[in-house]
């Protein structure tokens, strides 16, 4: 497949995962549109016209020729200028590699991961949070992840590419979209009842069952394992963290059990606050499973199979 078919299924495998839903997303892409045909002047100059089609900001082709023919990829969860130069030394030994796929967002997939934090909004009214509350608190904390990502050199690694030739592309929100619908679908089949059963759960999925191998696997670090889980709320996309105020809102919501990638030790601290049971799935196993995911949807809306080159904390399960 082209370059351009290869970034076009994976915002399709997105958008059909989103835990918003098609209608959402949908509407969220028509106000895009609004805006644009609104702007003028540099505001319509500068305006992002990917997002048009595309309403994952961090999930982008950064550099290549988008004719590119795509038959060996390699593949890994942070693709910086060091995997790059072990790509091209990999191509320098007669290893076909056609694209380098990076899930965590670079250039300007990095520059706008604020942008995807909205998509938390409607997770949490779907938790019986208060929509006003959920973007009163989301708001600040949009800006302060945007502020925080603004002085980063966001093209140093795209830059790389660039120099050794190399069609890269960065899959995030579109990848994390992939776990959240599988993990809600596998809860809502499994029906945990305690807090452990989370983890068991989690444990008979192979990547997380991989992460166990190498003492990172699935845990609880809030509330008892013998604890009922009760209302499950999973964080899996929505481009990093929310808001540390959110958790009373969760608990009012009923929320007694959050399954997330990862949390800082002050939004762990304001869960246990709020008795909230928590358990962590783990970041790369949890980025694993949905490139994995991700990669199995490209294939199949594509009808062809990709030579896939593991690297970076990346292994590849095919279902």
């Amino acid at each position: 497949m082209k370059l351009k078919d290869f970034y076009r299924f994976a915002v399709e495998a997105g958008i059909h995962n989103d835990p918003r839903g098609l209608q959402t997303v949908e509407r969220e892409l028509a106000l895009t549109r609004e805006k644009f045909e609104e702007a003028k002047g540099k505001a319509r100059d500068y305006f992002d016209t990917i997002s048009l089609e595309n309403p994952y900001a961090d999930s982008r082709i950064l550099w290549g020729d988008p004719e590119t023919e795509v038959h060996s990829v390699m593949v890994g969860i942070d693709m910086e200028a060091g995997e790059l130069l072990v790509a091209d030394r990999l191509r320098e030994k007669g290893q076909p590699i056609d694209l380098v796929l990076a899930h965590h967002p670079e250039g300007a997939g990095l520059s706008r991961l604020s942008a995807v934090m909205a998509l938390q909004v409607e997770l949490l009214t779907a938790a019986g949070v208060n929509i006003a509350t959920a973007e009163a608190l989301m708001e600040p904390r949009i800006k302060e992840i945007e502020r925080a990502i603004s002085p980063t050199n966001h093209n140093r690694h795209v830059d790389a590419a660039r120099l050794l030739q190399i069609p890269y592309m960065c899959a995030h929100t579109a990848a994390d979209n992939c776990v959240a619908t599988f993990l809600a679908n596998t809860f809502d089949e499994k029906k945990p009842y305690r807090v452990k059963d989370v983890v068991d759960i989690l444990m008979e999925i192979p990547e997380y069952a991989a992460a166990s191998a190498l003492f990172a696997g699935p845990r609880v670090v809030s509330g008892d394992p013998s604890r009922r889980a009760g209302k499950i709320m999973l964080e899996m996309t929505g481009g990093t963290e929310g808001s540390k105020e959110i958790f009373a809102s969760l608990e009012g919501a009923g929320v007694s059990t959050l399954v997330s990638m990862h949390l800082t030790e002050a939004h762990l601290k304001a869960a246990k606050e709020h008795h909230l049971n928590v358990v962590i799935a783990g970041h790369i196993s949890s980025d694993n499973l949905g490139v994995n995911l991700l990669l199995d949807e490209i294939q199949r809306r594509a009808g062809a199979q990709l030579d896939i080159i593991e690297a970076s904390g990346f292994v590849r399960v095919q279902r």
